[in-house]
């Protein structure tokens, strides 16, 4: 059984899901760019979900966003669908899209959380030696100068989505929004702060490339690679899946987090006993979703502190 989760309106989180055994088939070419960019922007318009930063990979996407209405599985469950449907007639791909491991969901807690996390999607197809920049790849992706003002277009595919069906317009518009731990008046110096945890992340992937004697790829020959090959780079089975991130040396707020999410577990399961016992007035914590959508639990409007 999987641990309880806290959905909290408002929260920002750094999402992670993974092609089948590690296919290429979002291999970046411009058909798979426009299907994920148009999907993504059709459902968090949808969803009120607000995108800070994106890089697909060739097998496996990275997001950023912030869930302002509480509603992240409802938006996870559409937008992986849309996308797992339209390359399915895309690629001419028979079977699942997604790989049968859970989607990795971490909560960004803290500002210098969200610089890091961002600054490792960019650098994604840097440290897999795909290219030696960030800004070189190819796919869908945002760059450092985009952060908090960028708009990503795409028009509708032409492959799954029926055109006559008005929840598909003709094209979209994406707006990148600030995320919720940056105050508009610093935005500069949010980009200068990413910019700079990129390049650092940028130099340690160059660094293990050349102790590994091994040579970039390149974004040319990433882009016409087959889609129906898979990544052959070592990758450890069944990783650790952390629920938070705080950031490099925050110790105190690491603890606070790490108290937090044990309280809200130890009180979602003292509230399931108590359901499963036949009790419906169990209360559950504040964030429970699952409980309160689908069996019309009681959740307390109070948040969990330590």
């Amino acid at each position: 059984m999987s641990q309880p989760r806290e959905i909290a309106a408002g929260a920002t989180y750094l999402i992670t899901r993974r092609v089948l055994r590690r296919h290429l088939l979002f291999r970046p070419d411009a058909a798979i760019t426009q299907l994920l960019i148009y999907a993504l922007a059709v459902s968090t318009r949808r969803h009120g979900i607000e995108v800070h930063a994106l890089c697909a990979m060739s097998s496996h996407l990275h997001v950023i966003v912030t869930d302002t209405q509480g509603v992240l599985p409802r938006f996870l469950q559409f937008f992986h669908r849309i996308v797992a449907l339209g390359t399915k007639v895309l690629r001419q791909w028979e079977g699942p899209v997604w790989d049968h491991e859970a989607t990795s969901v971490v909560r960004l807690l803290t500002r210098a959380a969200v610089v890091e996390k961002i600054a490792y999607v960019l650098a994604n197809p840097v440290a897999a030696g795909l290219v030696r920049h960030a800004r070189e790849w190819p796919g869908a992706k945002v760059d450092v100068g985009e952060l908090g003002h960028g708009v990503l277009r795409a028009v509708r595919p032409t492959v799954y989505l029926d055109p006559e069906n008005p929840q598909w317009p003709e094209e979209v518009a994406l707006p990148l929004a600030l995320p919720p731990a940056v105050e508009r008046d610093s935005a500069e110096s949010f980009r200068r702060d990413v910019a700079a945890e990129l390049e650092r992340q940028e130099a340690q992937a160059h660094a293990e490339m050349q102790r590994q004697g091994l040579h970039v790829l390149g974004a040319e020959r990433a882009s016409k690679i087959s889609p129906y090959e898979r990544a052959t780079s070592f990758e450890s089975l069944r990783d650790r899946n952390p629920t938070f991130a705080v950031g490099r040396e925050q110790d105190s707020a690491w603890r606070i987090a790490a108290a937090t999410v044990r309280a809200f577990r130890a009180s979602y399961r003292a509230a399931l006993e108590r359901w499963r016992a036949g009790v419906r007035s169990a209360v559950f914590p504040a964030g429970t979703w699952w409980m309160r959508t689908f069996h019309g639990a009681c959740v307390t409007d109070a948040v969990l502190t330590t």
